[in-house]
């Protein structure tokens, strides 16, 4: 499979069923009031490792074949996938080996460790993550499990566009804009396809860190471009280099607009959103709150609007700097 189809989502999501967990839809009435919209978002936080991306992991890992699986799996991740694959592995009985750059969080790292798979550490600047997970897999005889660029794992995560459209229109509302956040594109690919496949008038938003704006550079120029940032971004699990192979022709298809947020407003996003909406929401999890409470989401007399909180993974230490508004 090599495109994904709305059929394939669905499929995704009988596979995952009674393993994923089916995260609520929620409104909150202050927020409603500060922006005058409606706006109903899906907290991922509280999906299985806290993260959407337990989604795509199980949906592609329970596809392997008995002898795929006596090899097990390698991932390369700066934590919410590593978590993701690392618990559908350890679900579906097999080994996983996870890549991680040295500077992940350590609550990303322990978990991964908590759910029973070995890591290997790379240097974000000197090492070739994909290189080293190509090496160990062969040397383990071990499928290799791509963060997004991956068509079983682009249906996986669509499935929260689906459950998001479905639960919506269960209420009798349509979102007018569905916002989200871009890393390599897999979660926004699939959620896309879901949404205009349901709601053809819906407009889909992504939203990057203002330093890896590649996504944005990439739909400007008609072609996929690579950035390299001279500075991190608190959003590190959207620190992709360039959109994927597979993600970048869809979203391409199905984006009405890419939206850029700086570290100020995500921190600003993380407060707000453990002060008034009570969750615990990682950076590049927030990302689309963040570019709503600034402004910067072209509305067009929008009047429902739904966002995704895609995770809530953060190093507790860090944590209490954003609250203190030392970040």
């Amino acid at each position: 499979m090599t495109d994904v189809t709305f059929a394939e989502i669905e499929a995704a999501a009988a596979r995952i069923e009674n393993h994923a967990l089916v995260t609520p839809l929620i409104e909150n009435p202050v927020l409603n009031e500060r922006l005058g919209l409606r706006v109903i978002f899906k907290p991922e936080t509280l999906q299985r490792v806290g993260a959407f991306k337990f989604r795509g992991a199980y949906n592609r890992l329970v596809q392997m074949t008995a002898a795929e699986r006596e090899g097990g799996v390698v991932a390369f991740s700066s934590g919410n996938h590593a978590q993701g694959v690392a618990l559908a592995a350890q679900l579906l009985g097999m080994p996983a080996l996870i890549v991680m750059p040295k500077d992940a969080p350590q609550v990303k790292v322990a978990a991964t460790r908590g759910y029973g798979a070995d890591v290997v550490f790379y240097d974000r600047l000197t090492d070739d993550r994909v290189a080293m997970s190509d090496a160990l897999a062969a040397e383990r005889r071990a499928v290799v499990v791509p963060a997004f660029d991956d068509p079983h794992i682009i249906a996986g995560q669509g499935t929260l566009g689906l459950e998001l459209m479905r639960q919506a229109m269960a209420v009798g509302l349509v979102p007018d804009v569905v916002v989200g956040p871009i890393g390599g594109g897999g979660l926004m690919a699939g959620v896309s396809t879901a949404v205009k496949t349901l709601s053809p008038d819906t407009a889909v938003i992504g939203v990057e860190p203002e330093a890896f704006n590649d996504t944005l550079l990439s739909l400007q120029a008609g072609r996929r471009i690579a950035v390299s940032p001279k500075v991190r971004s608190l959003c590190d699990a959207l620190e992709s280099p360039a959109p994927g192979l597979l993600t970048f022709p869809v979203l391409q298809k199905n984006l009405a607009d890419v939206v850029l947020v700086t570290d100020a407003e995500v921190g600003e996003a993380m407060r707000y959103a453990f002060q008034t909406l009570k969750l615990v929401v990682e950076p590049g999890g927030v990302v689309a709150l963040a570019a709503l409470l600034a402004g910067k989401v072209k509305l067009s007399g929008a009047k429902t609007v739904a966002l995704i909180l895609s995770g809530g993974n953060v190093d507790p230490a860090f944590f209490a700097q954003v609250l203190r508004g030392e970040i």
